[in-house]
């Protein structure tokens, strides 16, 4: 149903899990999604490594780009612009992802990233999505 949330999920067994990564809130409109900020998981800065912070949001938008489709089809990424604005340091990184315009063959959202532990916006994304057929 539009909007219903669903129950936080973990994977812990996956590799997004082993990043910690987990759902926070998951709908239509909004996907919201964590990653911890962890020693093995820095640069040489102490920042969570940015194509890290990368694939949080192309995670978080795919998934919400994903509920939009039929069932007999799936999304892709077919474009992704990234500003970061600060780097993530205390954490955890909160990937906030909403949609701009949803299209029978494209799908474009938004997503901010946060480090929560700081209140700081530490990058702002676009991504569009094509919406495929299954084959």
């Amino acid at each position: 149903m539009l909007g219903e949330s669903t129950p936080m999920k973990t994977t812990p067994n996956h590799l997004l899990g082993q990043l910690g990564m987990h759902d926070i809130l998951e709908t239509d409109e909004r996907m919201v999604m964590e990653m911890a900020n962890r020693p093995e998981l820095t640069n040489t800065r102490g920042a969570l490594q940015g194509g890290l912070v990368t694939t949080l949001i192309d995670i978080a938008a795919g998934r919400l780009a994903g509920r939009l489709v039929r069932a007999d089809q799936d999304v892709t990424t077919a474009d992704m612009n990234v500003h970061f604005l600060a780097p993530v340091v205390v954490g955890p990184a909160r990937a906030e992802a909403t949609v701009v315009r949803a299209g029978k063959r494209l799908i474009v959202t938004a997503v901010d990233v946060t480090d929560v532990g700081r209140d700081r916006l530490a990058a702002r994304a676009t991504l569009s999505f094509a919406v495929l057929d299954r084959r």
